[in-house]
């Protein structure tokens, strides 16, 4: 049957349903970001930044990281507003530049972390068995039955799947705990360090003066604090991944139009509060130089895997350090589910523009592209690698691959976000056309793509230093292989060609945009000659008046 019905002048475009539904709401893709990005880099691998270049190196770190990703997400945002995609972040970058590459790498992170902490109770157990049900806990809510709600329309009643609204609540519910978690963990350091510990004493900025601000690693002097900086920066960065992510679930936002600046707007702004004021107070509530957070880091049976669990326990709190680790659990199970779901859309984008097989863009009905599910969800088989090696050395690589492809990936968005901008200037399009304009851009995407190049130039600095390592220079360098790797055989092979600004496509699915899930009414201007087509997948097109209008909501 055809998918189109002749109204008058106008053709009416229904959706095939092999496609992904707008079901997000605004204040669950606010949250989604929180729910992606808050996970083991801030609660985890803070504490071994913390012991390699003191806390001033770690703070000043958190905040040029944090406005790099902040111009990251403006530059983002501003392309997903003008037209959001359902094909992830290799939509944006076909379109106005080249094909990027996922994010598959990220999950097993979350998974060894989440081993690593339930060790903390458990050490007798191998941290196998808690990858087998942290995996199946973070896959089922990915390709679980839908529930189903009745949507009443005048006389007559249907029900329709709602598969993401259900994900996106879930999140949203799972990106409170966070909130109200790292909001303890923060409160905690400041009270431990005014005094209120069990102790009494006030420590203030005491670990600031002794042992000092700036730490000194692999080498001695001011080489040994200008690479303990340097390894704060690498962290951060790892630190700040996934932020980005949000902009995956831009192509399934209702009204993503105000939706997608809403997201931009807040949702950084909460992250980067959270990640500034957390590593502030746990630098002034901890040592860098304590045994037991020099433990935490090296030992995946120590019983603070956390660094925030190291200054409540150095404080003397005995209970707290428990109901804590419970809490780190959500962050980490919270983070692994949604890195599936960000990877199996970003498998889609692939496969529909033709770079991956046809079968990953297969959608359900309720609009899950379930094989690209199952297909990210066969990385979670890298968690098991725990079985021959420690829990934290295995954390460790996967900490390494996951940062340079965040690396890679926030080059890519700056590149097409470029692109983009002398496209959008080539072709003359008004900024009243745009529903959202960054701020400080493009002078923000050349400063955090100078960031950027650098940290993916240079974060392989320890496999140099004291004396050259081979297995840490495969293993930090290896990821910008498999980059350029694939950027050339499409480049080559496919003839994939570089889209200059004044070819570029900027008015496909832009009226699209205009009209899918906006609740207000949406007069379109139809030509005098010839028909114009509007598609909707969550509008409805209720009138065509007599004026050459057409009425939608």
């Amino acid at each position: 049957m055809d998918n189109s019905e002749e109204r008058g002048k106008v053709a009416v475009q229904r959706p095939t349903g092999d496609d992904l539904k707008r079901d997000f709401k605004g204040r669950q893709v606010a949250m989604f970001a929180i729910a992606c990005s808050m996970g083991t880099g801030l609660t985890i691998s803070s504490g071994t930044a913390l012991t390699r270049g003191g806390p001033a190196s770690l703070l000043i770190s958190y905040l040029l990281i944090g406005f790099a990703v902040f111009f990251i997400m403006t530059a983002l945002g501003e392309m997903a507003a003008y037209i959001p995609m359902k094909k992830g972040f290799s939509g944006y970058a076909s379109r106005y530049a080249h094909p990027a590459l996922g994010y598959a790498i990220a999950i097993p992170t979350n998974l060894t972390a989440a081993g690593l902490i339930v060790h903390y109770w458990r050490p007798d157990l191998n941290v196998g068995i808690w990858i087998t049900v942290f995996g199946a806990m973070v896959i089922l809510p990915n390709v679980c039955p839908a529930l189903k709600r009745r949507i009443c329309h005048g006389n007559y009643s249907q029900y329709q799947v709602t598969h993401i609204n259900n994900f996106g609540e879930s999140e949203f519910i799972l990106s409170c705990i966070k909130l109200i978690v790292i909001t303890t963990l923060i409160l905690c350091c400041f009270i431990i360090s005014a005094g209120g510990s069990p102790s009494g004493e006030k420590i203030g900025f005491k670990y600031w003066h002794s042992p000092g601000a700036y730490g000194q690693y692999l080498l001695g002097g001011r080489k040994g604090y200008l690479l303990g900086w340097w390894a704060c920066m690498i962290q951060a960065c790892f630190a700040y991944t996934g932020t980005e992510v949000v902009g995956v679930t831009f192509g399934e936002a209702s009204n993503p139009r105000k939706t997608i600046p809403m997201a931009i707007r807040q949702t950084f702004w909460r992250i980067l509060s959270f990640y500034v004021i957390g590593v502030w107070a746990l630098t002034m509530a901890v040592p860098y130089t304590s045994s037991e957070l020099v433990d935490a880091t090296s030992k995946s049976t120590s019983a603070a895997a956390s660094p925030f669990v190291v200054a409540i326990s150095l404080a003397g709190i005995k209970v707290l350090p428990d109901i804590v680790n419970a809490g780190l659990l959500v962050f980490v199970v919270s983070s692994a589910a949604s890195d599936i779901y960000c990877s199996s859309r970003s498998l889609y984008g692939l496969a529909k523009d033709g770079q991956a097989p046809k079968l990953l863009a297969k959608t359900l009905k309720n609009g899950v592209p379930a094989w690209s599910v199952c297909f990210a969800a066969l990385f979670c088989v890298l968690g098991y690698m725990n079985a021959a090696k420690s829990a934290s050395t295995i954390f460790e690589y996967f900490v390494s691959l996951a940062t340079i492809f965040a690396l890679l990936n926030w080059l890519s968005i700056l590149l097409s976000y470029l692109n983009f901008r002398r496209g959008i200037k080539r072709q003359e399009i008004s900024l009243k056309e745009r529903s959202y304009c960054a701020v400080l851009q493009p002078y923000g995407a050349y400063y955090s793509m100078f960031i950027t190049v650098l940290c993916i130039v240079f974060s392989g600095y320890d496999a140099f230093i004291p004396q050259f390592k081979a297995d840490q220079f495969v293993l930090r360098y290896v990821g910008i292989v498999v980059y350029v790797g694939n950027f050339l055989f499409w480049r080559f092979y496919k003839g994939a060609r570089y889209v200059r600004p004044c070819q570029m496509d900027l008015t496909t699915g832009f009226y699209d945009s205009v009209l899918e899930g906006s609740s207000d009414q949406i007069n379109v201007e139809v030509p005098e000659k010839g028909e114009v087509e509007v598609r909707a997948s969550e509008v409805e097109i209720t009138t065509i008046g007599e004026d050459g209008k057409v009425a939608g909501r």
